[in-house]
């Protein structure tokens, strides 16, 4: 079910705003019932208000009252070139752990990860008591 969708994120990446790097990021997110939510990186001059398009992505799902997902496919470059890995960033990995176990599957130019490989502690609703 997760085939093509690399594919998707790279397309999404194309949609990218991003006058300041340069880098293209675009996100596809696979949702347990089949659908997929795109998203990109959408920059700005206030360079802390830069969301990426793994949040991007799954913030256009939950506000579509989506919160069970299945992988995300993630695509980024400055070049064109989408084939090296471009890996969520921290805050990203903490946004994924909310909606997401640690078997949550990952999609990079090389392969398939799973969540608790890049993030294996996070802070959570436990933190909260």
């Amino acid at each position: 079910m997760t085939d093509g969708l690399f594919e998707i994120a790279v397309k999404a990446a194309k949609n990218a705003y991003c006058p300041y790097s340069g880098f293209h990021v675009g996100a596809a997110l696979l949702t347990a019932d089949g659908e997929i939510y795109t998203g990109c990186n959408v920059e700005n001059a206030s360079y802390s208000m830069t969301v990426c398009a793994e949040r991007t992505a799954i913030f256009k799902a939950v506000s579509e009252r989506k919160k069970n997902f299945s992988a995300i496919a993630v695509a980024g470059s400055a070049d064109g070139d989408f084939s090296r890995n471009c890996t969520p960033c921290g805050a990203c990995l903490q946004v994924m752990s909310e909606f997401c176990g640690g078997d949550f599957t990952i999609i990079l130019a090389d392969g398939k990860h799973k969540l608790s490989e890049f993030f294996p502690v996070s802070f959570n609703k436990e933190n909260l008591k």
